[in-house]
């Protein structure tokens, strides 16, 4: 199966379970790699055809900046949720980095990989 991918998308987002965490919006950076088949928009030359990376991102920018999670877990699974159900993937392999969560680290956070049912 082909891949489209986003890497490093960074949203800020209301995320985290300390006081301190829950006054601040954080940058989070997210790696998307979804399973789509490119041979038709590759024969057709037609954005229609294709999975629209440009469209992914926005419709995650705009759920990420509206969300108020505690977990990057859960926010992780959100994700995953609207990129299979909404754009027709039948597989995401998401990665959610919160830089400077850690000291000493660049990042933490999640990878997960999530089929449609």
């Amino acid at each position: 199966m082909d891949k489209v991918f986003i890497e490093a998308l960074e949203i800020e987002a209301l995320i985290g379970i300390y006081d301190w965490e829950r006054r601040i919006r954080q940058p989070l950076l997210f790696d998307l790699e979804m399973d789509f088949d490119n041979r038709k928009p590759a024969a057709s030359d037609d954005i229609a055809d294709t999975l629209n990376y440009k469209d992914v991102s926005k419709r995650l920018i705009e759920f990420v900046s509206q969300s108020d999670y505690g977990l990057v877990e859960t926010l992780a699974e959100r994700c995953a949720e609207i990129v299979l159900k909404e754009f027709g993937v039948a597989r995401v392999r998401l990665k959610l980095s919160k830089p400077g969560a850690v000291r000493g680290a660049r990042a933490v956070g999640v990878i997960i990989e999530r089929s449609a049912a």
